[in-house]
């Protein structure tokens, strides 16, 4: 390809790409609509949206960490996946008016005898008409009531005969002056770290940044009684001792003195590398795959079929596809924290 063919077509994709922006900020704003939106749910001083100071002090393990992700990296799939439509969860916002629902426990786990303390917390949910959990075998779903400050997370949720029922999840009250964490061991992922907090959406990436810790899920984990905080609890497993295993909770950043202006990235992946820099990941649960999770979107497109919607993300990503949208991302340049890095 002759240089002015390569600079038309990198020119036709930055309009495409700008012209997406439009498109897609005509589809969130619609889809808003009347719907009272927070950009953070939680406590200002979570460690959710606090910065990590560029000279902090990093884990003695951090060279082998880095060479332990690369290897599942490689291991899995040889690439790092935005998880949309399954494993990930929608969020939907109730309102004053939203009727409220109790969801039943079922016990799709076979342990034999309900959790009371799930029962209380699954009473009197407001749950939107339009409400359509993910799709994949964990069946997400996140419920936010402004009014109440309160958020509820579902797994395997699913609606039957009219009635809702999930498998697991919990409820967070008072969740503006919460840390960002599910009690004890209730929450949908392993660590009882919620969704909504460390989901990218498609209003941030529209924007072009993202003021939050990013989770993110790994294969092969650290056994489960080695975790570290902000995690409340794990599923790990590590039965043969491997070396190097990564704990659920531990926190790692992308070197920030890289300039990621200067990458040959998507630039969805610059605005994940930036926030990476600045806030960092989470190791919040284990997967098929290293994963983070984009909200699902089908927390945007609702049910009216005479006013279909698009899906924010087939616009922000244009012509790639969610695994290949970190493709070339500095994956080396990772730096691991010490465990229970900012712990009060």
């Amino acid at each position: 390809m002759s240089a002015a063919k390569q600079m038309q077509f990198k020119l036709t994709n930055i309009g495409l790409f700008i012209f997406s922006l439009l498109l897609l900020a005509i589809a969130v704003n619609a889809q808003a609509g009347d719907k009272e939106k927070k950009a953070f749910i939680f406590s200002p001083d979570s460690f959710w949206y606090i910065p990590i100071p560029a000279d902090t002090p990093l884990h003695p393990n951090t060279d082998n960490f880095v060479q332990e992700f690369l290897r599942q990296k490689k291991a899995y799939y040889g690439n790092v996946n935005i998880n949309m439509t399954k494993y990930a969860s929608p969020v939907y916002y109730a309102t004053t008016s939203t009727p409220k629902v109790k969801v039943t426990e079922w016990d799709c786990q076979h342990k034999g005898r309900p959790d009371q303390g799930l029962a209380d917390q699954f009473d009197q949910v407001p749950i939107p008409p339009n409400a359509t959990p993910a799709d994949g075998t964990d069946s997400e779903m996140s419920v936010y009531d402004p009014s109440s400050d309160t958020l509820w997370e579902f797994w395997k949720m699913q609606k039957v005969d009219d009635s809702w029922q999930a498998c697991w999840g919990g409820r967070i009250k008072n969740a503006s002056k919460n840390d960002g964490a599910f009690k004890g061991h209730y929450g949908t992922t392993a660590t009882s770290l919620p969704l909504i907090a460390g989901q990218i959406t498609a209003e941030e990436l529209a924007s072009g940044e993202i003021n939050h810790v990013i989770g993110i899920s790994l294969v092969d984990i650290e056994k489960s009684s080695m975790f570290s905080w902000p995690a409340h609890r794990s599923d790990g497993y590590n039965p043969k001792n491997a070396p190097n295993r990564i704990p659920e909770g531990l926190r790692f950043r992308l070197d920030p003195t890289i300039n990621v202006d200067a990458l040959n990235l998507h630039p969805i992946g610059k605005i994940i590398a930036k926030a990476a820099q600045k806030y960092g990941f989470v190791v919040w649960d284990k997967a098929g795959a290293i994963s983070m999770r984009a909200q699902n979107p089908y927390s945007y497109l609702g049910t009216d079929r005479l006013n279909p919607q698009i899906n924010p993300y087939d616009v922000l990503f244009g012509f790639t596809r969610p695994y290949a949208v970190l493709n070339r991302f500095p994956w080396d340049r990772l730096q691991f924290l010490p465990m229970d890095y900012g712990k009060p």
